[in-house]
């Protein structure tokens, strides 16, 4: 008993007399050591790291930091503070840091 079934692309290759004329050479390169040790989620950040891509609470660090060396009065505090809780929201829990003061900018300028 044969079973039957679409083969639509058989079907077009057997039309253009290509069924039997396949040509392997070039295809099924091997994947390289470091593709198969990865899992998806690593590769992803492997090719997203490659293509110069940062997360949005680096971008935030940086922003941060920029402002912290630049700060000279307490609504440039205020203004750090608010951008350090969207920073704390979005960043791993162990790189949270904790709110500025005028007082203690110096001691800030070397942590950010």
């Amino acid at each position: 008993m044969t079973r039957e079934y679409n083969d639509l692309i058989g079907e077009i290759l057997e039309r253009a007399g290509e069924k039997d004329n396949f040509d392997y050479k070039g295809k099924g390169k091997p994947l390289s050591k470091e593709y198969l040790q990865m899992d998806t989620f690593q590769h992803f950040q492997k090719i997203a790291k490659d293509a110069g891509y940062l997360p949005q609470w680096v971008k935030l660090q940086k922003e941060i930091s920029q402002l912290v060396h630049t700060c000279e009065t307490n609504n440039d505090v205020e203004e750090i503070n608010k951008k350090i809780k969207k920073y704390n929201k979005i960043c791993p829990h162990q790189l949270q840091k904790a709110p500025i003061s005028l007082e203690h900018i110096e001691k800030y300028k070397n942590i950010w």
